[in-house]
């Protein structure tokens, strides 16, 4: 199974796309999207969508997770991180590919243990589990690729649930 993540963020948007099979993991690609700083906030969508549309011409994933939306203290930020998350799942979308969506909490917990683990300790497990030896050029890709290993390590129970409602 070959699993895109997706990390939205206003000025950064992390992917990492893995392959999961046969009980192991490996890193296909990851990096980040960055739309030139100077450029203002509506005219960086189209730029991440772009972005997400060329990996998705280059790469043809079973499926996309990325985190649920979050409740965060200043609505202008959730509402600015809901236009980046738009944009980026639209191209997922309208490729026809499953997008599945998980608590930043379960994500952290599937990788590190702990739910409320530190960015630096998820891209460090993040780089274990996948046998990276170099470093992740940035935490937005190490949390994209947290997804996709929070999704790989779900799907098994997704795929159980749907057959048992059949």
């Amino acid at each position: 199974m070959l699993i895109l993540g997706l990390d939205p963020g206003s000025t950064r948007t992390g992917y990492g796309l893995i392959e999961s099979g046969n009980g192991r993991l490996r890193a296909i690609s990851y990096g980040v999207i960055c739309p030139p700083r100077d450029t203002p906030f509506l005219e960086r969508l189209p730029h991440v969508a772009r972005g997400l549309e060329d990996l998705l011409r280059d790469a043809r994933p079973d499926a996309a997770a990325a985190e649920d939306i979050f409740v965060a203290r200043n609505s202008r930020v959730a509402l600015k991180l809901g236009h980046v998350r738009g944009a980026a799942l639209l191209p997922v979308l309208a490729a026809g590919i499953p997008v599945h969506e998980y608590a930043a909490r379960l994500v952290k917990k599937t990788v590190t243990g702990f739910g409320g683990a530190e960015k630096e300790q998820v891209c460090r497990m993040v780089r274990l589990l996948l046998g990276l030896h170099e470093e992740i050029p940035a935490l937005d890709a190490s949390d994209a690729l947290a997804v996709a290993i929070c999704h790989a390590h779900t799907a098994p129970g997704l795929l159980r649930d749907r057959v048992a409602r059949a």
